[in-house]
């Protein structure tokens, strides 16, 4: 009998989860459009779970012209209208306007620093933090580091960027190891 791989227990049992915490989740993201991406959905994902998004990520790649900031940030009123009635993602009002705006303030930041990866990662120093949790419930919803980038997204102008979103998005591009310590993919990342 084969040894199975032992994962976080949030992502057992879905094959799309899994998939995603196998390859994706956890990984650090340098890369500005990888970070917007993430950025984007997990602004979505606010108040909903992680899989309705996960499921709907190739409609909103779609959707959002391959989460290409420098278009979605010229969206006018007619494209906006357009993605509220696109029943491949979800149309939530605030969060598709959140998007455009985001996509503004993220090219701001670009120009301030640079890149969106150098002003992001500036909060770890440029590397992961390596949590060491041992079950899901360990983990917690946000940190007081999240609390900070969140504050400082907020006051450059971005949208839906609570401290819980933003946790979020720093587990899922890898400023925070959070697999449990007892992960196939904890070492690896």
């Amino acid at each position: 009998m084969m040894n199975k791989k032992h994962r976080c227990a949030w992502c057992e049992g879905d094959a799309l989860y899994e998939a995603y915490h196998d390859e994706e989740w956890g990984v650090p993201v340098y890369d500005d459009d990888t970070l917007f991406e993430f950025l984007i959905l997990e602004t979505f994902q606010a108040g909903l779970s992680w899989i309705t998004v996960l499921r709907k990520r190739e409609n909103f790649r779609k959707a959002f012209d391959n989460f290409n900031y420098k278009l979605i940030a010229k969206y006018e009123q007619k494209k906006i209208d357009t993605l509220l009635q696109d029943a491949g993602i979800i149309r939530n009002k605030l969060k598709v306007n959140a998007t455009v705006t985001n996509a503004k303030a993220f090219i701001e930041i670009q120009k301030e620093f640079g890149s969106f990866s150098k002003y992001i990662w500036k909060f770890t120093d440029g590397k992961p933090i390596k949590n060491a949790f041992k079950t899901i419930n360990d983990v917690p919803a946000n940190t007081p580091l999240s609390d900070q980038i969140s504050k400082d997204l907020k006051k450059r102008g971005f949208k839906f960027v609570g401290t819980t979103v933003i946790y979020a998005h720093m587990q899922a591009t890898g400023m925070v190891n959070d697999h449990e310590m007892n992960c196939f993919r904890y070492e690896e990342v």
